[in-house]
């Protein structure tokens, strides 16, 4: 038997539709998806868009992300490897289509997609693009069908799963997924353990919330904790540090270009990131869209 427990949270119900959502130019033929066993019945999945992780109980299975539509098959596959049980539940940690473009393809094999109040709200029209301009619609098959507002419990079998709703960070309906029997956490893009983050500066997020959502993590990890990144290889608490730490330069850095009124683009030329590309594994196209994302940040919410 499998229930869920909500904390602070409120469960609505929508019907099932079909789905439609782009895709990046990528072969996903080629793609290859890397199961790496975390013990305990946790299983990182890494594939062609953000890092999935599934939970496996008797019961049936708990998947955090699905990253893109075409992964769907190859998803199902590395899962059926691990269990001959369904997936039952499937969380999002925040709404871009590398990390709910299988939603549908899920949803329709009975899985319950659970996810922030927010990120059903992008996800049925309310996100904004790279121009600025309002995103389409997803269908009513690829929207979860279970929201909370600040955190929830979700327990199948002998696995729970501790769903909090982060302020705004990365996006304005992040979460962070934290199993805390095993000792597993799965954060969704407020972390990544290489390159520089996008913030969705559009979508509600911001350095600041990055930072603080950064500082909650480490609050909740231990030097044991196993961490599954939004994008990038398995980490350690120590990793987030690294990773608040450089986000705590970059916006101190831009901040005090902006108050010596230099504009984005004089910002950008100035290379305040030079020295963290090389230690975040970047490249200057990055960089630049990084800084751009920190300036704007700081710029919308002074």
């Amino acid at each position: 038997m499998s229930r869920i427990v909500h904390a602070l949270a409120a469960a609505s119900l929508v019907f099932f539709g079909t789905q439609a959502q782009a895709q990046p130019q990528q072969d996903f033929s080629k793609v290859e998806v890397k199961t790496i066993d975390l013990g305990h019945g946790i299983y990182m999945l890494a594939g062609a868009g953000g890092n999935v992780t599934v939970a496996v109980a008797p019961e049936g299975v708990i998947m955090i992300d699905d990253q893109f539509a075409p992964m769907s098959a190859k998803l199902k596959a590395a899962i059926a490897s691990v269990s001959h049980a369904p997936v039952r539940y499937l969380i999002n940690t925040h709404f871009h289509g590398d990390h709910t473009g299988g939603n549908a393809n899920f949803a329709k094999e009975g899985a319950v997609i659970v996810a922030q109040e927010n990120l059903r709200k992008r996800l049925a029209g309310g996100a904004v693009n790279a121009e600025g301009r309002p995103a389409p619609a997803q269908p009513a098959a690829a929207l979860p069908v279970v929201t909370f507002a600040d955190s929830m419990k979700l327990q199948l079998g002998d696995k729970t799963a501790e769903v909090t709703h982060m302020a705004p960070a990365h996006t304005d309906g992040d979460s962070y997924v934290y199993f805390r029997a095993e000792n597993v956490l799965a954060t969704g893009d407020l972390f990544s353990s290489t390159r520089f983050p996008n913030i969705d500066v559009r979508n509600g997020g911001g350095i600041d919330g990055m930072i603080a959502s950064a500082n909650k993590l480490l609050t909740v990890v231990n030097d044991s904790t196993q961490v599954v990144p939004g994008h990038g290889p398995l980490a350690k608490k120590g990793d987030i540090a690294a990773f608040r730490d450089m986000l705590q330069t970059s916006r101190d850095r831009v901040a005090k270009l902006i108050a010596d009124g230099k504009t984005e683009d004089q910002s950008v030329q100035a290379k305040p990131l030079a020295d963290l590309e090389v230690k975040r594994s970047s490249d200057d196209e990055n960089t630049e869209r990084f800084t751009r994302l920190v300036y704007q940040s700081l710029k919308a919410h002074s």
